[in-house]
């Protein structure tokens, strides 16, 4: 048995042995020799390649805080769209080539009617409530009477008005915006006068009731 044994322990250091040769066998990579090292010193560094810029950003665009509306901002904007909505005047067939009148404007508690006339006391334009539409309580609304004097205005202008003196009579609160209309159609108001009637000891009176 002890003989049997010993061939193997032969064969383990033949292993040992082959093992060291397999390692003697492979060659081993000689140093880099002094003179390689100094050419590759010597030799230029390649440059690197130029680094594309990005492109600049879009300039922003700052947002100006928005103002607040005033009165005065609404009220030009209201006389704009006013100004747009004129119509044109157009001039009559048989025009009288006047250019001073007169405006009288009748403002009752009732109605409101207003008369253009040349400076004789020829009338050349009219209108009254009535004739715009309204009926009832609504002819003597301060309204009707802007529309009013916006067509008996119209009319006169057609034969060549363009300065007026107004002439008020009454108590309705037409009196004004008549006033106002006329002047928003471009005729020059020379003079505003108040030609209301009154009663300097007048008509006797009415008995007084008895109760």
């Amino acid at each position: 048995m002890a003989e049997e044994e010993k061939p193997e322990e032969v064969n383990e250091e033949a292993a040992v042995d082959t093992s060291a040769e397999a390692k003697t066998d492979t060659p081993v990579e000689a140093a880099p020799a002094a003179e390689e090292v100094a050419a590759a010193m010597a030799a230029p560094e390649e440059a690197p390649a130029p680094v594309e810029a990005a492109p600049a950003p879009a300039p922003v665009e700052e947002k100006k805080p928005e103002k607040a509306r005033t009165a005065e901002d609404i009220f030009l904007e209201l006389e704009a769209d006013e100004d747009a909505e004129k119509t044109k005047i157009l001039k009559a067939k048989k025009s009288k080539n006047i250019l001073t009148g007169v405006v009288h404007v009748a403002a009752t508690f009732n109605n409101t009617i207003v008369s253009v006339s040349d400076p004789s006391g020829n009338v050349i334009g009219w209108s009254s409530s009535g004739k715009m539409g309204f009926r009832g309580s609504r002819k003597s609304t301060a309204y009707a009477a802007q529309l009013v004097a916006q067509d008996a205005c119209r009319q006169a202008m057609s034969h060549g008005l363009k300065n007026a003196e107004v002439r008020v009579k009454g108590p309705s609160a037409g009196r004004e915006s008549a006033v106002r209309a006329v002047q928003g159609l471009g005729i020059e108001v020379t003079s505003i006068r108040d030609v209301t009637p009154i009663p300097h000891n007048g008509c006797r009176p009415k008995k007084a009731r008895r109760v």
